[in-house]
């Protein structure tokens, strides 16, 4: 089951929110939420094949950069959805966006992205996009579209 908001997202995952998500300010911790879109976006490179090439290549995704933007706080209990979709895909990296949907609030709560750059960790350097990966990637987003 996933939520309307993230109909155009080919990865949705479900997480409970735990108590100790939570921080002193009685909300989930910001780094919570790079753990969400971190495990939303594991199970995407997963699906692609990416980390099958890791192992079997050395050839795999790298985090690059990302980013939040905060809609409304989380807390204990609740339940999200995580979302995570590709977007400007080029030869060597791509960006990923994240959604937050908590049932609780019936709204997003978080938006975020991630920069993943295709690393050769055997040669310690970028390279391009392995051609099965990028072809699978390309696969995946057309199915909501």
């Amino acid at each position: 089951m996933s939520h309307p908001l993230l109909a155009e997202f080919p990865v949705v995952i479900e997480l409970d929110v735990g108590w100790s998500d939570m921080d002193s300010f009685d909300h989930v911790s910001n780094l919570v939420y790079f753990r969400y879109f971190q495990d939303a976006r594991l199970v995407y490179l997963d699906r692609v094949g990416w980390l099958a090439t890791k192992r079997e290549l050395g050839l795999g995704p790298i985090l690059k950069s990302t980013n939040a933007t905060y809609r409304k706080p989380l807390k204990f209990p609740d339940r999200v959805w995580v979302g995570v979709r590709g977007s400007d895909i080029l030869p060597d990296r791509m960006t990923f966006e994240h959604k937050v949907v908590s049932r609780a609030w019936d709204a997003v709560a978080c938006e975020g992205t991630a920069v993943i750059v295709s690393y050769d960790y055997r040669n310690e350097c970028k390279c391009a996009i392995p051609d099965a990966v990028r072809q699978r990637i390309e696969e995946m987003e057309a199915q909501t579209k």
